[in-house]
């Protein structure tokens, strides 16, 4: 049975920044990080490799958001600098078991957290 629970969400300005974590248990391989904002489809945001060593970052967060993983604490970050108003959301973990290239498509996601809120004010 896998187990994700995020943390570190919470309200900031814009220009910020805020750490969120993934405290994980189980068996899987890969994990990443997506968002729901009020109304929309929840979004891919970032994936990391079971390793560590191959990330994917969706366009809209490259050289503002950097995920790391530590297989060692079973725990992921997402360190989010620069947050900007469109950065709110719900924020979700998310773990596969789908060997391979990192995915941005949810429906190859496995396994999810219950969620953390992200709001950044103007």
């Amino acid at each position: 049975q896998v187990q994700l629970v995020e943390s570190g969400g919470g309200l900031v300005q814009a220009g910020g920044s805020l750490r969120l974590s993934c405290a994980a248990s189980g068996v899987f391989y890969h994990m990443g990080w997506f968002r729901q904002a009020p109304g929309k489809e929840r979004e891919f945001v970032v994936a990391v490799s079971w390793s560590g060593g191959s990330t994917k970052y969706a366009d809209s967060v490259k050289g503002r958001f950097t995920v790391s993983r530590d297989n060692a604490k079973n725990t992921m970050y997402l360190q989010m600098n620069s947050l900007k108003p469109e950065d709110t959301a719900v924020y979700y973990c998310a773990a596969t078991l789908k060997w391979g290239p990192v995915t941005a498509a949810t429906s190859e996601w496995n396994y999810w957290g219950q969620g953390t809120q992200v709001t950044v004010s103007s």
